[in-house]
């Protein structure tokens, strides 16, 4: 998978997330793929970003999407501000 392959399959799995993110008033954005594709950095917004289960949404929902898409990813971290 190139690069721009990645990269499309990391916006999908975000696209299949993100109406869950928008129903709570929330959203999320890629920053960047980074280590040979293994590192997905996403930015959570709105309402999530205070968000007490951000993290357990990051892990258990974010991280396993995407990894349903782009397999070789090994983690995804979110970045604040």
């Amino acid at each position: 998978m190139t690069s721009e392959e990645v990269k499309l399959n990391v916006e999908k799995a975000l696209a299949e997330i993100r109406p869950f993110l928008e129903s709570d008033g929330g959203n999320i954005s890629l920053v960047a793929i980074e280590d040979e594709d293994r590192l997905v950095k996403v930015r959570l917004e709105g309402a999530c970003v205070d968000c007490t289960v951000n993290q357990m949404t990051l892990k258990s929902g974010v991280e396993m999407t995407i990894k349903k898409y782009v397999p070789q990813v090994e983690k995804v971290v979110n970045i604040r501000n």
